[in-house]
């Protein structure tokens, strides 16, 4: 290797290790707001969960952490939503920034008060609070404590990980959520059973197997940074936000 190589190696390094340190600090930096807010009166904590949201979280890229788009998440809260009462159980799986949307809309336009969110990454019972908060891990599917065990109306889920195993990891996990009742209907008269999977267009021949009561949507949903891969939208139901592809 000749010097000139030895020198870029050495400045990517440098520069990589200064990313690192950035990084970290910032995570500092958050963290210590997490702390702080445990302080707050539960008036004020709550208002800072809505208007804060997902900007109270950085996104962890060894945990394939990638935050939707306000609109993307503002979307498929809105269809978890739609139509729903009181009644209505709905879960969140390893999407956040889906939750975080819910919690931002105004208390008295949220139907139910039965909105759970399953997570790895722990930070995140800070939003949802203990009793809406599970800890979750895709490889250990049936591995977790929940009062709401084939009680979900309503599911949305989104593994981390574009890759079969993770994909079908969490479709056991969405069918022991999952309410057997598929013909229930809400008091609004709408169906209850709604059944989301937003996930990389290429897991595409995998959700078919995984969850067939499922088709690909007319929604595309997006990422806040940019991410490359393409994501598609599968459900087993329409409403006024997409219908399924042709």
């Amino acid at each position: 290797m000749v010097d000139s190589d030895i020198e870029n190696e050495l400045q990517l390094s440098a520069h990589a290790l200064a990313a690192l340190a950035e990084f970290q600090q910032e995570q500092q930096q958050h963290e210590e707001r997490f702390a702080k807010l445990s302080d707050q009166t539960d008036e004020e904590y709550q208002r800072l969960k809505r208007e804060e949201g997902m900007k109270l979280f950085k996104e962890d890229w060894q945990l394939s952490q990638f935050w939707y788009s306000d609109s993307t998440a503002e979307k498929l809260a809105d269809a978890l939503l739609e139509g729903a009462d009181e009644n209505t159980v709905i879960a969140v799986v390893s999407a956040p920034s889906v939750y975080a949307a819910i919690k931002k809309k105004d208390p008295s336009s949220i139907p139910t008060e039965h909105i759970y969110l399953f997570e790895f990454d722990k930070r995140f019972e800070l939003l949802a609070g203990k009793e809406h908060f599970t800890f979750y891990d895709y490889n250990k599917p049936l591995d977790f404590e929940s009062p709401i065990k084939h009680k979900v109306d309503r599911l949305l889920i989104d593994p981390p990980f574009l890759n079969e195993d993770c994909q079908t990891k969490s479709s056991i996990t969405a069918r022991e959520l999952l309410s057997p009742n598929v013909d229930l209907k809400t008091k609004n008269g709408v169906r209850a059973r709604r059944l989301i999977s937003s996930t990389g267009e290429r897991m595409h021949a995998i959700i078919a197997k995984v969850y067939p009561e499922t088709k690909v949507t007319t929604f595309y949903p997006e990422h806040g940074n940019g991410l490359s891969n393409e994501f598609r939208c599968y459900a087993d139901f329409e409403w006024s936000g997409w219908s399924f592809e042709k």
